[in-house]
């Protein structure tokens, strides 16, 4: 349940806790004293040729399920929350989370504007739903305004119209 492909570098100290899943792309490099839960892909985006897969400093954490993709550069001490989908750099001394990942904390101390508190993380897929109905809603109301327009000129007749025809002559 784990690949790796032989062309990676991986220095000592690797470890992968409960490992099904677990991929790791053949430009990868891995630095010392690293620790990688289950599920976690280090891969390529499809779109590079060359180096395309990530470089991880030493002593980072990448939790279960964890996605880091691309020719991109974990720093040292670095931990990436589970679940995560990390597409660029992280420096060094930091902890990122979600998807995208974002930084959270740089040297312990906690980044403000960001709140990733589970019970109230947004819900991007609730939020598209609740705006598709919103533009139903506002398409429907131009639909029987027009509908109205149009009857309303049927019921005038066509005197309406050459009426509505001075009026504009006259703008």
């Amino acid at each position: 349940g784990v690949e790796i492909h032989p062309g990676a570098k991986i220095a000592p100290g690797f470890f992968i806790d409960h490992g099904m899943g677990v991929v790791i792309g053949e430009t990868t490099e891995i630095g010392e004293n690293v620790t990688i839960y289950q599920g976690v892909t280090l891969g390529g985006t499809g779109k590079e040729r060359g180096k395309r897969h990530p470089t991880l400093g030493h002593h980072v954490v990448v939790g279960v399920g964890a996605k880091v993709l691309g020719n991109i550069k974990i720093g040292d001490h670095v931990k990436i929350g589970g679940g995560s989908v990390v597409i660029h750099s992280v420096p060094d001394h930091c902890a990122v989370v979600g998807v995208p990942a974002e930084i959270v904390r740089i040297d312990g101390q906690k980044v403000e504007d960001v709140d990733l508190e589970h019970g109230d993380l947004p819900d991007p897929v609730r939020e598209l739903k609740n705006r598709v109905r919103e533009l139903q809603k506002e398409v429907e109301s131009i639909e029987t305004f027009h509908k109205g327009q149009a009857n309303l000129k049927r019921a005038e007749g066509p005197a309406a119209s050459s009426l509505e025809k001075k009026q504009n002559e006259r703008k």
